[in-house]
């Protein structure tokens, strides 16, 4: 890695394996990146227990397995940082620090902490009706009884920990460790982005120390990516194609996709907008445009429109599950990541003994 180019930091928490939603949405960019800016790459082990402390056995195996994935991907630990999260403390001690000058009032007008919540208390409680509604009765009355409106009730419940909701400050922390100058999002996340400003100046101004430099969007595009029935591809929705799906598993996936349920018959004119099979044709179709025609012109049938698809994707999938069985063979995991610990910590370290310099602790 070169000092003189801009740095850049992203992560990706370790809750399962990587699916395709996944690799079109965020890790297809990781890969370029790297090869422009100074990039740190961590798996976020610490922010998958902020709303999955009850499924805490598996974040170790998941770390393994999100490394290989990401290796076979072609992101290459030569260049750049490749870390686990909570191999550098000082994400929790920065994330301490700063804890100290958030205003929790910042916390709790993060949309997404109650949406998150909301989500969270219907898996809970998924398939006991009776058991969900008596916990929102409980909720309600707990609100109720503070003078709070129905938004508010989320925080009554059980899930909402201090960690969840302060997972604003970790995110925070893990950027500005590193003097950040750029962070990877979609549009629909700056205002996370925003929060992280917000908190880096507020830092500065109560210490008096230019410490924590503000960090910039870098908004990259991606294209949307459908699960099998139509809805974002997602591990919680049960829709997803993982990176190294197996062959058999892959055919009978795409054999499932959502297609337009106005094409009956072979000859029917088809409507492509909102077929799954072709959005994932424009993905792996270098000559989708004409397949798209075929169909609004009755050309093709979605069973050979979904045969060609299993054969493109598997010339794809089928490539990376090679790869990835070679790495795993051969790639010490630990060692990775215990290297790329180590270049982390040499950064973290002089800006956490910086700010604890500015918050007078040193």
């Amino acid at each position: 890695m070169e000092n003189n180019k801009p740095v850049v930091v992203s992560g990706a928490r370790p809750t399962g394996r990587l699916h395709l939603g996944n690799y079109w949405g965020t890790l297809r960019n990781w890969l370029d990146l790297q090869n422009k800016y100074d990039c740190y790459f961590f798996v976020a082990d610490w922010h998958a227990l902020t709303t999955g402390a009850d499924k805490s056995e598996n974040i170790a195996e998941n770390t393994r397995e999100m490394v290989l994935d990401l290796m076979a991907l072609g992101l290459d630990p030569a260049k750049c940082v490749l870390f686990r999260q909570s191999d550098v403390k000082e994400h929790a001690e920065l994330t301490l620090l700063m804890g100290m000058v958030t205003p929790i009032s910042w916390l709790l007008r993060n949309p997404t902490f109650k949406e998150q919540l909301q989500e969270l208390h219907k898996a809970k409680y998924k398939g006991q009706e009776d058991k969900m509604k008596k916990a929102e009765g409980v909720t309600k009355q707990l609100a109720e009884a503070h003078g709070e409106d129905a938004e508010a009730t989320a925080l009554h419940s059980d899930m909402a920990v201090i960690g969840f909701l302060g997972y604003p400050v970790l995110m925070a922390a893990d950027i500005l460790l590193y003097d950040a100058k750029f962070v990877p999002i979609g549009k629909d996340q700056l205002p996370h982005l925003e929060l992280t400003r917000d908190m880096a100046r507020r830092f500065n101004h109560m210490f008096g120390a230019q410490v924590l430099n503000e960090p910039e969007p870098l908004f990259t595009s991606s294209p949307l990516v459908p699960g099998l029935d139509g809805r974002k591809m997602s591990k919680s929705y049960g829709n997803t194609i993982f990176l190294g799906e197996e062959a058999k598993s892959l055919e009978a996936k795409v054999k499932k996709m959502y297609t337009d349920p106005l094409k009956v018959k072979l000859d029917d004119k088809g409507h492509p907008e909102g077929c799954v099979v072709c959005a994932f044709h424009k993905l792996y179709n270098p000559d989708w445009q004409a397949r798209e025609t075929e169909c609004r012109e009755g050309k093709t049938g979605c069973g050979a429109c979904k045969k060609q698809l299993i054969e493109l994707m598997e010339k794809e999938v089928g490539g990376f599950r090679a790869r990835r069985a070679e790495l795993a063979a051969s790639v010490d995991v630990e060692k990775v990541l215990a290297d790329g610990a180590a270049r982390a910590r040499a950064v973290a370290s002089k800006k956490m003994a910086a700010a604890s310099k500015a918050a007078g602790l040193i």
